[in-house]
């Protein structure tokens, strides 16, 4: 439990300190060059601007990306891409069951036949 304890305390500070190096990246640069969005050391990304619907949705569920892993819309760190996660999820679950791709079947009824049922047709795409 200890070292749960001390883990926990590690990534706190290290958060912290993330926050602090990337406010103080902005606050020195002049007023009119703030953006309060960036990279911490090159490396973290960081946002602090208020988030939009658009950001929140590409971070967050962004099927035109191959990464796993997106700037955060606000706050400093990573955002989970969880489109790309159910993908990669999917993917592994097939290598895992060995099934195929999921066959897409269409099934439409065209009018009630003289016996009074439905004529249904199945086709598949």
């Amino acid at each position: 439990m200890r070292s749960v304890r001390r883990i926990r305390r590690l990534v706190r500070l290290a958060t912290f300190g993330l926050v602090a190096a990337a406010v103080a990246t902005e606050l020195a640069k002049p007023q009119e060059e703030r953006t309060w969005h960036g990279r911490v050391l090159g490396a973290v990304p960081y946002d602090f601007r208020p988030p939009t619907i658009e950001r929140i949705r590409d971070a967050y569920w962004n099927p035109y990306s191959d990464h796993l892993l997106s700037d955060r819309v606000f706050g400093v760190g990573w955002a989970v891409n969880l489109y790309r996660a159910k993908v990669l999820m999917q993917q592994a679950f097939d290598r895992m069951t060995g099934s195929s791709k999921s066959v897409s079947i269409r099934m439409t009824v065209r009018s009630e036949s003289s016996s009074g049922k439905p004529d249904v047709t199945i086709s598949q795409e």
